[in-house]
């Protein structure tokens, strides 16, 4: 997973790592509008479970060329990006990504 990027893999990739994230926040968002809060103890397991999603969040997506195949690969996978949206990219990161989605 170790690939040169060029400034259109930059570009592609920087384009697709927005896309995701902001998915990954509106799902977030659109399950804790679901949750119901009927007492003291049902807020404090949503706050505790809006801090478990932040730092899932937060460790997935660094913007780290090293690390983008993987993020990339966990976005499609969790649904927050489309293997489309990565096309373009050079066939050595399209294919490192389509391959480990694929298994």
């Amino acid at each position: 997973m170790d690939h040169s990027w060029s400034p259109k893999d930059k570009a592609i990739a920087r384009r697709s790592y927005d896309e995701a994230l902001a998915n990954a926040k509106k799902e977030i968002f659109t399950l804790f509008k679901e949750q119901s809060i009927a007492s003291a103890d049902d807020l404090w397991d949503l706050e505790e479970w809006i801090r478990e999603q932040r730092k899932e969040i937060s460790s997935l997506f660094i913007y780290s060329y090293s690390k983008l195949e993987l993020v990339f690969c966990i976005s499609i996978r969790r649904g927050w990006l489309k293997l489309e949206s990565l096309e373009g990219l050079s066939p050595p990161i399209f294919e490192s990504i389509k391959k480990i989605v694929s298994q």
